[in-house]
C-alpha cells in the first residue's frame, strides 16, 4: 500500500495485523503526517489496517473523514474495505480546508504507480443528446453550466417560459419537459451513468428533485454540457448551432 500526503509517504508491504497511522502527531504516533497547521486535525486521525487480506480504513479522530462519492466516515463509523487501485480520501480541517491523503493499494501483480507523461489523454465519457434534449438541459441546468455554489435545475414551469420565448413553434410546456427528461434519464441509467437517475419503487422512495440534480450534475462533470453550451439561449441563437453525437457539442473543452 502507497499512502501520500502534502508533506510525506509512505509505502509498506501486507503484514496481518499491520496497522498505518495517519494525521496531525509525529513518529511514532502516526506514519504519515496530514495537516500539521491545522488544530482541527486529530494528532492520530485514521488508521489503516490489514486484515483478511485487505486494508481496512478506520476514522479515529474528531472530524468527518470524506471518500469518493460523498461516502463519509465518522469516529463511530466500521471500518471500510478498500479497493485495490487508486483511493483519495479528504480529513475535514478548519474553515474549508479539507486534507487530501491519496492511497494505492497495489494488487500481486500490479507495478503500483507508473509515469505515463507522454501517453495520450484519455477524454472523459460524454452523453448523446439531440439539439432539443440539448437545448432543454441547457435552460434546466444553467445554474450549473455556470458553476455556481449549490446549484439547483431551473423549475419546469420557467423553463416552459423560456423556451416557449426561444423555440415558439416547439410546443414547449411543463408536461413535454417532464417527459423529455424522464426519457433522457431512462437511455442514461440504461447506459451507465455514474449517478442514480432513477427512483427505487420497491422502496417507496418519493419523486423529487434530486434525479434532475444528479442527471445536471453528471453531464456538467462529464463535459457533456459545457459554458458554451449557454449561447443557445442567445435571442438571436441559431436552432441546432451545435453537433449531438457521442462527444458532445463542437465546443472547446479543454486541450491535451
Amino acid at each position: 500500500m502507497h499512502a501520500r500526503s502534502v508533506t510525506g509517504a509512505v509505502r509498506v508491504t501486507p503484514r496481518p495485523g499491520l496497522t498505518v497511522a495517519f494525521g496531525r502527531g509525529e513518529l511514532p504516533e502516526v506514519a504519515l503526517a496530514v495537516g500539521e497547521h491545522d488544530l482541527m486535525v486529530s494528532r492520530r486521525h485514521g488508521e489503516l489496517t490489514y486484515r483478511g487480506h485487505q486494508w481496512w480504513l478506520r476514522n479515529t479522530g474528531q472530524q468527518l473523514v470524506r471518500l469518493p462519492r460523498g461516502r463519509m466516515l465518522h469516529a463511530s463509523t466500521d471500518p471500510v474495505p478498500l479497493a485495490t487501485g487508486y483511493t483519495p480520501l479528504f480529513v475535514r480541517g478548519s474553515g474549508y480546508r479539507e486534507h487530501l491523503v491519496e492511497l494505492y493499494v497495489s494488487g500481486p501483480d500490479d507495478p503500483g504507480l507508473v509515469a505515463r507523461r507522454g501517453a495520450e489523454t484519455l477524454p472523459p465519457r460524454r452523453w448523446s443528446l439531440d439539439d432539443d434534449e440539448r437545448l432543454l438541459l441547457v435552460v434546466l441546468g444553467q445554474e450549473y453550466l455556470l458553476y455556481e455554489e449549490g446549484p439547483r435545475p431551473l423549475t419546469y414551469s420557467r423553463a416552459a417560459q423560456q423556451l416557449a420565448y426561444l423555440r415558439p413553434g416547439k410546443n414547449w410546456n411543463e408536461r413535454r419537459i417532464e417527459y423529455r427528461v424522464e426519457a433522457v434519464r431512462r437511455r442514461l441509467h440504461d447506459s451507465g451513468f455514474p449517478h442514480p437517475l432513477l427512483h427505487d419503487n420497491s422502496v417507496g422512495r418519493p419523486s423529487d428533485n434530486s434525479l434532475l440534480h444528479n442527471l445536471l450534475r453528471g453531464l456538467v462533470e462529464s463535459t457533456t454540457l459545457v459554458p458554451p453550451d449557454l449561447c443557445l439561449m442567445d435571442d438571436d441563437g441559431e436552432e441546432g448551432g451545435t453537433s449531438t453525437g457521442e462527444g458532445g457539442t463542437a465546443d472547446v473543452r479543454g486541450v491535451d
